[in-house]
């Protein structure tokens, strides 16, 4: 446990960074001054630290106030050629040990990381020569004996292996879709064709991931060059989908594709086969750094918040024989990985495509993105096959709408019209399974469902007791042989469609109001019902200073101790306050009965603001992790279906009988898994609908400290994953990925 005191050794460190994410900066500093060690900014990258002086500056508390809804980086990113030869190095070398710093974190991609990495290899060697040369003393050199580094990848590429994702990439993404629904509206409005080409030189996940989001009829990436003849393919599918009535065409290309002959493939070559070859009204869009640019989203604040926290872990806990690590995102969890080996794999990625090894390219992407590759594919048919399985396959959409239900439909849709099943929408969820309300839904009848929000089909909060004898005679009459069924409770158990709702968003808008006039505390209270994950991960995205929620009990002392440090707070410099109430949190302690608490206790102080947001946090169009979460979902329950309905198929009869014959798709840690629903029944707090236990609770002492309370900081998932460090300190990067599959095992 660590507690909040000045440690006896008094650590200092730098954050430096380089392309990154303020709040990634921001918990360095505030865990950094937490732990009693001094934290230092580095202004413009690697060139600040070779120039040192007022580049190399104290960092406080409130140095970091107000940073998490700006995007780029506040302190400054520089390209810095001084730093590449070993003068420049010595020059930061000796900038650091004048100041006393011996811990460096980095956030940057991986060029950045590997300079990090080679400057703490040489560390010892630019000791000696400064010594030689004078400009340090032997005491000196012996306080610092050896530099720890931990990075953080700041990319919006996502190029970056041993992470599922890098800082900056989702917020990138929501810029491409923010761009992509824009221009849906006109291309459709005027039969048109719309060519997109977005970032990603060496990487296509920026353009893959966005292809999924939006169902794009093509995608270039660099990883897999399309196959000699592609020009014709293209053009075909083109043809064939404007035969079909549709008006919307969109292509997607990486600024890096390149055809198999290593020729790039760019927007405007495209254009002119297109034009040319089908005579279609055309257009190009380069995004270019705009993509770089905007509010970080909800998801990149709370990743760089827990990469940050993590970062200042791995320092303090460090010594001369730990590795140089990378912090990284692995499902749910903040690890840490041996930088060496991660940025060798990222290099091998290169060499791959560069011999023309595009499976093996795909492979060393990860999981995540091979997974996306195989999708896209699947979904990327010219016309649906013409063989039949003869299974009827329903699909309904239950409980609240939420963001994303569209886009699973569509892919469970298409992907069972593939498998050569015959293809049922039940609309008004069990309400309309029970009347009867089915009618057989085909490919184009699901186009452009990916950037939908709501539910298309409809749904109703119907619990289907109410109608189970009329569902079974619903499902006898249209011989239904399988539900997909999207919705309800327990599909909270992990990772929800519609995780990241308009709370995130609007907090921030609060705080930047509040910011520009008197000291003021906003008190919002979120949806959720008994379930705190909205409250949380808003509260973690927005730097609220307290959020009540159903899971985490407080009383009446912990309102008065939140209420007093909010008053000692707003003493200070600080001009605003954010207090975050899940809707259900207690029945007795009401957002109003908050909202007075605090507009009593902080009178002379503060005034109070209350904003109840409701179902605004349902509406809106999906964000890229909703479509591209729910068109994998969609496909994978529609696949698993299928090899189901093959093992029980008998004699022209199924035979569901057996307990995983009803399970429940979720993503547990690096997975999309199947569980079934009587395995379910233990773990779920079925009154409450929530489930019993939850692995975002464990970031709740995160937005305390961030905040600055006084609290301890469990580090026992941080002790595990040193367990994990040191088995893979000295293991060669081809086998790196294929040991993260033994860890998970050992970790289940």
């Amino acid at each position: 446990m660590y507690e909040p005191s000045v440690s006896p050794v008094n650590p200092m460190f730098v954050c430096l960074c380089l392309s990154g994410m303020n709040a990634a900066v921001r918990a360095t500093v505030r865990v950094g001054l937490y732990t009693g060690a001094k934290v230092y900014f580095v202004h413009e990258g690697y060139q600040g630290l070779v120039d040192g002086g007022e580049n190399i500056k104290l960092a406080t508390w409130e140095s970091v106030s107000m940073m998490l809804q700006l995007g780029g980086t506040v302190i400054g990113s520089a390209r810095c050629m001084d730093f590449r030869a070993r003068e420049g190095r010595m020059k930061a070398a000796l900038n650091l040990v004048k100041l006393g710093i011996t811990n460096l974190c980095v956030i940057g991609g991986d060029g950045s990381l590997t300079g990090a990495n080679q400057f703490r290899t040489e560390w010892s060697t630019l000791l000696v020569d400064l010594v030689k040369a004078g400009k340090i003393s032997d005491d000196e050199a012996k306080t610092s004996s050896h530099l720890n580094i931990v990075g953080m990848v700041g990319s919006i590429d996502n190029d970056f292996c041993g992470t599922d994702m890098t800082i900056g990439t989702d917020s990138a993404l929501h810029r491409i879709i923010e761009v992509v629904d824009a221009i849906t509206t006109t291309a459709q409005s005027h039969q048109r064709t719309f060519i997109l080409e977005v970032m990603g030189r060496h990487c296509g996940y920026l353009a893959l991931v966005t292809a999924l989001a939006c169902g794009a009829d093509w995608v270039f990436i660099p990883e897999m060059p399309p196959d000699e003849g592609w020009e014709g393919h293209l053009c075909r599918r083109l043809a064939d989908q404007r035969a079909r009535g549709c008006r919307l065409n969109v292509i997607i290309v990486a600024e890096g594709a390149m055809g198999r002959d290593g020729k790039p493939i760019g927007s405007e070559d495209i254009k002119k086969l297109v034009e040319k070859n089908l005579g279609f009204d055309t257009r190009t869009t380069v995004l270019g750094h705009v993509q770089r640019g905007g509010t970080p989203s909800a998801f990149d604040r709370i990743l760089g918040s827990r990469m940050g926290v993590e970062a200042v872990m791995a320092l303090l806990e460090a010594t001369p024989e730990t590795p140089a690590c990378v912090v990284s995102l692995s499902g749910n969890q903040a690890v840490r990985l041996p930088l060496i080996e991660c940025v060798q794999v990222t290099k091998d990625v290169t060499t791959a495509m560069a011999e023309n090894r595009w499976e093996d390219a795909i492979k060393l992407r990860g999981k995540s993105f091979e997974n996306n590759w195989n999708t896209y594919k699947m979904l990327a048919h010219i016309n649906p096959p013409d063989s039949k399985s003869n299974i009827n396959v329903a699909i309904v959409n239950v409980g609240a709408p939420c963001a994303g239900m569209n886009a699973a439909v569509r892919s469970a849709v298409r992907i069972g019209i593939i498998q050569g099943h015959n293809m049922l929408a039940v609309y008004d969820g069990f309400e309309g399974l029970a009347h009867g309300n089915i009618k057989p839904i085909t490919w184009t009848g699901v186009s452009g469902w990916t950037g939908k929000g709501g539910s298309e089909l409809g749904t109703k909060r119907v619990l289907p007791s109410k109608y189970i004898e009329e569902i079974s005679l619903t499902i006898a009459k249209f011989n239904i042989h399988s539900l997909v069924i999207i919705g309800g409770t327990i599909i909270h158990q992990q990772y929800p469609l519609g995780q990241y709702c308009n709370t995130s968003t609007i907090s921030p808008r609060i705080k930047q109001s509040a910011a520009g006039t008197k000291r003021r505390v906003f008190i919002i209270e979120t949806m959720g019902g008994y379930c705190g994950y909205l409250a949380t991960m808003a509260g973690l995205a927005a730097g609220a200073d307290a959020a009540y929620i159903y899971e985490d009990k407080f009383g009446i002392r912990d309102l008065e101790m939140n209420v007093e440090h909010l008053v000692q707070k707003m003493k200070t410099d600080v001009k605003r306050g954010l207090i975050l109430r899940n809707e259900n949190c207690n029945a007795n302690y009401t957002t109003d009965f908050i909202f007075a608490l605090y507009s009593e206790e902080g009178k002379g102080v503060f005034d109070c603001r209350k904003n109840i947001l409701g179902h605004m946090q349902q509406g809106g169009t999906p964000t890229p992790f909703d479509r591209n979460f729910g068109t994998k979902m969609g496909s994978k329950a529609v696949l698993w279906l299928t090899d189901k309905l093959k093992e029980v198929y008998r004699h022209g009869r199924i035979f569901a009988n057996t307990p995983d014959s009803a399970c429940v798709l979720g993503m547990r840690k690096r997975a999309l898994t199947f569980q079934p629903l009587a395995e379910l029944i233990e773990q779920t707090d079925f009154e409450h609908r929530i489930p019993k236990t939850s692995w975002w609770l464990k970031l709740r002492p995160i937005m305390k400290i961030l905040a600055k309370y006084n609290i301890s900081l469990d580090t026992s998932e941080h002790a595990h994953m040193e367990h994990v460090i040191k088995k893979r300190v000295s293991m060669p990067a081809p086998l790196m990925k294929k040991h993260e599959e033994e860890v998970e095992e050992e970790e289940e």
